[in-house]
């Protein structure tokens, strides 16, 4: 196989961006809700909501990177998938009970924040994760290819 092909049949950083875009607008509907829950307040809930969905952005990106790293050309399996939402989950729960106690000056509020986060996000990863391992590797780089070529 040459090093084309080999390069092919790894994630690119395209994929990896939009799946760190949709994840973060599922997660952070999740914590904006919870929040809700938890405060009984819109605006801050809205405030850790959308402070959470810029702060992910970076983190998932970097989840992502290191994974594809450590894996190289590994098949994405069920177990995979599982550790890969439990070490996403450990960052994202510490990342969310921060902003929650930022935001509530409440570091008992921010912890029961990231701790319903930790319940409800590692089954929607897992979905997550489940669906984009039906895309195929490299579908979303040659939709990319073709977008660019439109626009030379």
């Amino acid at each position: 196989m040459s090093e084309a092909d080999n390069n092919n049949l790894s994630e690119s950083n395209y994929r990896s961006a939009i799946k760190a875009f949709t994840w973060r607008v599922i997660g952070s509907l999740d914590t904006t809700f919870i929040s809700l829950f938890q405060t009984g307040d819109l605006t801050i809930s809205v405030k850790i909501g959308s402070t959470d969905f810029l702060s992910k952005i970076i983190l998932y990106y970097l989840h992502e990177r290191a994974w594809i790293y450590f894996l190289g050309q590994r098949t994405l399996t069920h177990l995979i998938s599982f550790l890969k939402a439990v070490s996403w989950r450990t960052i994202g729960s510490a990342d969310t009970a921060f902003w929650g106690w930022v935001y509530t000056g409440n570091a008992l509020t921010g912890l029961k924040i990231g701790g319903y986060e930790l319940l409800t996000k590692i089954l929607l990863y897992y979905i997550h994760e489940r669906l984009w391992a039906r895309v195929p590797i490299g579908s979303i780089r040659k939709m990319m290819d073709r977008i660019k070529e439109r626009f030379k």
